[in-house]
């Protein structure tokens, strides 16, 4: 099958970077649906198709109390950082979190008139409460690496220390150590460029958003974790299989992420103690990756994505981002104590298959 370009355009959760018109991390949910949570076990499944609640939790044999979880790239309650923080929540965890500068006011106003109530609740019927949100753009490293663009641009007006060494530092003096860091955010300005035509600054911007981003905040955030810690992150089937419309380097970049996991396991698990993992989900139509264009008459990318792996994965099922969010708290829990340096899929196996069983050469094969 094969698609336009503007079409085949990669979705995500989080959306960063100064200059950029796209937001890329994993997708999130199998399925001709919105982002919601599972359905609870052994009953049936609601007949809305929109936000839903769930008894699908893994809370009540994880205790978190006590523990404290930064999550970067959160800016509404459809994306997968949402669904790590509720059940990072639900298990007892205090929750703060980093927003992009540009979209930090519409978020704090969403949080305070309770436009995202409905998808707070928590298994016990309480709300989830978002303890601080501090403003975050991953891309700067210190203030030094500010340009004065960004300094003097309208949408960052009124706000200052939000590199990653002054949101650190703001971190710290807030709360001491913290036990979970979770990285959910990435961006590729040229995404809907292929490789071959994409510039080596829109390869580096990709890279840098969503790939180095993961690298400094944990030397930057390190320091403060207690041993024991967990720092997650969220990657995409792109960086290992080849993924038509996943351009302007947002492929590589996530090949990096993983690579680097690895690594960080290795080097933050000797120094600190810390665990490092991160998640390879499956397509979610979230907001943001819904928001991402498409052409008249014509499904976005995420559509594709989503309806390709529901005809292909192993588990015909839909993905719900809590199925990401209670994987990404089990990786962030002493459950996992002895687990770093992977990468888990949590795509209803789409990534086992080698062969698309819906391919017009398998069409006699499955009549």
């Amino acid at each position: 099958m094969m698609f336009s370009r503007n079409t085949l355009l990669a979705a995500a959760a989080a959306f960063y970077g100064a200059s950029s018109v796209s937001a890329f991390a994993p997708s999130t949910a199998v399925g001709n649906t919105v982002s919601r949570s599972s359905p609870a076990i052994y009953t049936q499944q609601t007949a809305s198709r929109q936000y839903s609640s769930t008894k699908l939790n893994m809370s009540s044999s994880v205790d978190l109390k006590g523990k404290v979880a930064f999550i970067a790239g959160v800016a509404d309650s459809s994306g997968y950082g949402w669904a790590i923080s509720k059940a990072l929540a639900d298990a007892g965890a205090t929750i703060i979190v980093g927003t992009w500068p540009p979209v930090l006011k519409i978020f704090q106003m969403g949080l305070k008139k309770g436009s995202f109530d409905d998808d707070s609740t928590l298994s016990d019927g309480s709300k989830m409460v978002i303890e601080k949100v501090y403003p975050l753009d991953a891309v700067f490293d210190s203030p030094d690496d500010v340009p004065d663009e960004i300094k003097n641009n309208k949408r960052y007006a009124g706000l200052d220390g939000y590199t990653i060494e002054e949101v650190a530092k703001a971190v710290e003096a807030d709360y001491g150590k913290i036990d979970i860091l979770v990285h959910s955010l990435a961006n590729g300005p040229e995404v809907t460029k292929p490789l071959l035509e994409t510039s080596r600054k829109g390869y580096l911007a990709a890279s840098s958003a969503s790939a180095y981003s993961a690298v400094s905040l944990l030397q930057k955030f390190g320091p403060i974790m207690n041993e024991g810690g967990n720092m997650l992150s969220l990657t995409y089937i792109a960086s290992e299989k080849v993924i038509p419309g996943y351009g302007g380097g947002m492929s590589s970049a996530k090949a990096q992420l993983e690579s680097d996991t690895r690594t960080l396991a290795y080097e933050a698990g000797r120094k600190w103690g810390v665990r490092v993992n991160t998640i390879s989900a499956g397509p979610l139509k979230s907001r943001a990756a819904s928001a991402i264009g498409k052409e008249p008459g014509q499904k976005t990318f995420i559509e594709y994505a989503i309806d390709y792996s529901k005809a292909n994965a192993p588990l015909a099922q839909d993905l719900y981002n809590d199925d990401v969010g209670n994987s990404g708290m089990f990786l962030c829990s002493p459950l996992a104590r002895t687990i770093t340096g992977v990468t888990l899929y949590v795509d209803n196996g789409l990534h086992a298959m080698g062969m698309a069983i819906d391919s017009e050469s398998m069409s006699d094969r499955n009549q």
